[in-house]
């Protein structure tokens, strides 16, 4: 069994102990949520639904209200959060993948929570492999998503709201952190 599937055993262990029955997998773009979470709710077994919030996006117009560049519509304005919580309310038990769900309006909704830590350097590079942006997280074009994850971490400080919190930089080696 690989050091990924160990910990994914450990992580559905405990989330069965704790009974939890909505769980939050939570980390910036590019730091492999949809994947974790897709393999937590595998492990779970078929009692765990899967919902994903980019399922539960606002509307262009909304989320580009305050400019397509800016930081603080892509923090604020990028989700439907009602229609989130609606969605985890019906599907539970679930496990959620998504950015922000560590928020205030959120917060409420999970008996258990990941945060997937990655460095910037590391998520922007799997970003630029897989939608062609650049792997550069200063660079101009990624302002937007970068200072935007910044104002989440100022704001909710995500990895101390987290049940656990799991270090994802190497995909074949997850390591939990110990908070």
């Amino acid at each position: 069994m690989s050091r990924r599937d160990l910990l994914l055993v450990e992580l559905a262990a405990q989330i069965s102990v704790a009974g939890a029955r909505r769980v939050a997998v939570d980390g910036v773009d590019g730091a492999g949520k949809t994947s974790f979470a897709d393999e937590l709710a595998t492990t779970l077994g078929a009692s765990h639904a899967r919902v994903s919030a980019d399922d539960h996006l606002n509307p262009p117009d909304v989320r580009h209200a305050r400019g397509r560049d800016d930081p603080m519509g892509f923090w604020l304005d990028s989700y439907d959060h009602q229609s989130l919580r609606e969605a985890v309310s019906s599907a539970t038990p679930c496990v959620v993948d998504g950015m922000f769900l560590h928020r205030d309006e959120l917060l409420d909704q999970w008996d258990f929570s990941i945060w997937l830590d990655v460095p910037f350097a590391v998520s922007v590079g799997r970003m630029a492999e897989r939608d062609g942006s650049s792997p550069n997280p200063d660079d101009p074009s990624l302002r937007r998503y970068v200072q935007g994850q910044r104002l989440y971490f100022e704001a909710c400080e995500p990895w101390r709201r987290a049940t656990l919190v799991v270090e994802n930089s190497d995909l074949e080696s997850p390591v939990l952190v110990e908070v």
